[in-house]
């Protein structure tokens, strides 16, 4: 019986993961032996995931969380280290999966090549080139530790061969969060606020903002709001808030009554505002990947991306971290000549079939 070790450290892993864990569920009931284990470092604490999330994605709740906690980039990334060492000793397994990019993609790779146990990356060889974001640091540590790289795009391919990796190690299989975005279209949810506010097909903008460059700079971020709010013509704003920026913007008395500032949502109703809205406007790597399979405009407040597909050939626009950028992107969006985008190769839903197949033959 072969056995493999699934590691997810934050929501998004879980939409990564549950995929793979149905596939290996279909490869067991066609008699191959194959086994897993599916383990919650407890990098983030949410209060979303609970018995209802794991029902939403079909997946069983994992059998260990190593309620790691918060604390710094080295204090959250040695807690881990120290409680998966733990597991896998208690635990032995052929194979670890790692996905993503956060610090338990990086902490748990690490710990399993020190004890001799092979790492395979899912959405490894993506790359933003900027070194002040941890995400880019995780990637790279862990790439350079992988044994079986399962890519989403061919500019992925080629980042790993400049870095020397040989061409036997990766496997261009696509994106295993759009294969979970496919089987879960059909069972959206409407979030209450649809009704609250009145919100009609292809006329509200949905919004997200977390990342520190746009959020932490107070003055920065009055001005980025105050331009999408002025340069949205008359419609209204959707922006599920992180509790902590929740508290920045209220600190500077951002407010306006196209606004409307809600709880975050879940993946479910999240995705129903997505696929219902005129546009999102986010700092966020996963959702551009999401709004062009749906083929929703995407205008992305950074100045790099991972994701550069999502450019190249979806929906996405990288506007940059500049306000003023706000209004040019607005003008194009209202005007009608944002351009239509397509779906990347292999981006299918069949990922997660193609990485079992495959790790079935390693």
């Amino acid at each position: 019986m072969k056995k493999i070790t699934l590691i997810a450290g934050a929501r998004p892993n879980f939409m990564k993961i549950a995929p793979i864990i149905h596939a290996i569920h279909k490869a067991q009931e066609e008699g191959v032996e194959l086994d897993y284990r599916l383990i919650h470092t407890g990098q983030h604490y949410d209060k979303k995931m609970s018995g209802d999330f794991f029902e939403q994605l079909e997946i069983p709740e994992p059998h260990n969380n190593l309620e790691s906690g918060s604390g710094t980039q080295a204090e959250q990334t040695a807690s881990i280290m120290v409680r998966f060492e733990k597991e896998l000793m208690e635990n032995p397994t052929d194979l670890v999966l790692v996905v993503g990019d956060v610090t338990s993609t990086m902490a748990c790779a690490i710990t399993a090549q020190k004890l001799h146990i092979p790492v395979a990356h899912v959405e490894g060889g993506i790359r933003s080139h900027d070194w002040t974001m941890p995400e880019e640091i995780n990637r790279l540590v862990t790439d350079a530790i992988t044994n079986y790289f399962f890519t989403t795009s061919e500019l992925a391919n080629e980042n790993l061969r400049k870095s020397g990796v040989d061409d036997k190690k990766i496997h261009y299989v696509g994106n295993t969060m759009i294969d979970t975005l496919l089987k879960q279209r059909p069972r959206f949810q409407q979030p209450e606020v649809w009704e609250k506010i009145g919100l009609e097909k292809g006329n509200y903008i949905v919004m997200t903002l977390h990342r520190p460059a746009n959020v932490d700079e107070e003055e920065k971020l009055k001005e980025l709001m105050d331009k999408i709010i002025a340069h949205s013509q008359e419609l209204p704003l959707v922006f599920p808030v992180h509790p902590r920026t929740a508290k920045i913007l209220k600190s500077l008395g951002i407010q306006h009554e196209r606004l409307h500032m809600i709880e975050p949502l879940s993946y479910l109703e999240f995705n129903y505002l997505v696929e219902r809205s005129k546009a999102v406007v986010t700092d966020s790597g996963g959702i551009t990947e999401e709004t062009t399979v749906m083929g929703i405009p995407c205008m992305t407040l950074r100045d790099n991306t991972e994701r550069p597909e999502t450019i190249t050939e979806g929906t996405n626009e990288l506007i940059g971290t500049d306000p003023k950028a706000i209004k040019p992107a607005m003008e194009k969006l209202f005007s009608g000549n944002w351009k239509t985008g397509r779906i990347p190769h292999l981006w299918d839903g069949k990922t997660a079939q193609r990485i079992v197949d495959i790790i079935q033959d390693l």
